[in-house]
């Protein structure tokens, strides 16, 4: 059996699974979600606990199994808990501001770009001032939170796709936690 979709996933307290059929709705204090099972994978609630089981051991529901469970489990943390990912904006005149439904980044381009938000999720732009005796600080933070993870993760990609991180300075967008190998320049000849 697959690793993942043998283990149980936990529901929370705050949340209310109900099953119908081949679909299963997760609603918690966030929002609520949907998804529709594929043929073979079967789902069962028991004491606080959702359980994954397959029909057989083909090599797709093998892999539907897994892919089942870590969607199911996606769900109940997505409306009890939420997802996030924070980006940093760094470099001299770089920022980013919220305007209404519009993320509107200033990345070093001879225009702004302008991004709409996606429906269903929250996009958060802080300035946050440069700390003493760095060339570039931090100028802008950006979360983007939701219940889907999938679409918090596909649109921090779109925003740090605008202007990825360069390794000379390291200038641009990049996730919080992403370390970037600065190179070492051109040396001149003496």
């Amino acid at each position: 059996m697959s690793r993942i979709g043998k283990t149980p996933v936990k529901i929370a307290d705050s949340v209310k699974v109900t099953l119908d059929g081949k679909k299963i709705n997760v609603q918690g204090k966030l929002g609520s979600l949907d998804y529709t099972l594929n043929e073979g994978v079967n789902l069962t609630v028991e004491s606080g606990e959702i359980i994954v089981t397959r029909e057989n051991d083909t090599r797709e529901l093998r892999a539907m199994h897994g892919l089942t469970r870590a969607l199911v489990n996606n769900m109940v943390i997505g409306v009890s808990d939420g997802f996030e990912k924070e980006l940093d904006v760094i470099g001299v005149g770089y920022s980013a501001v919220t305007e209404g439904p519009w993320l509107k980044l200033s990345l070093g381009f001879s225009h702004d770009i302008l991004m709409e938000i996606p429906e269903g999720l929250t996009v958060i732009a802080e300035a946050v001032p440069r700390s003493k005796g760095s060339k570039l600080g931090i100028q802008s933070i950006i979360k983007v939170k939701g219940i889907r993870k999938e679409e918090v993760g596909n649109f921090a990609a779109e925003i740090r796709k605008c202007r990825p991180p360069e390794n000379y300075k390291g200038k641009g967008v990049r996730y919080k936690d992403e370390h970037v190998t600065i190179k070492a320049g051109k040396s001149g000849a003496k």
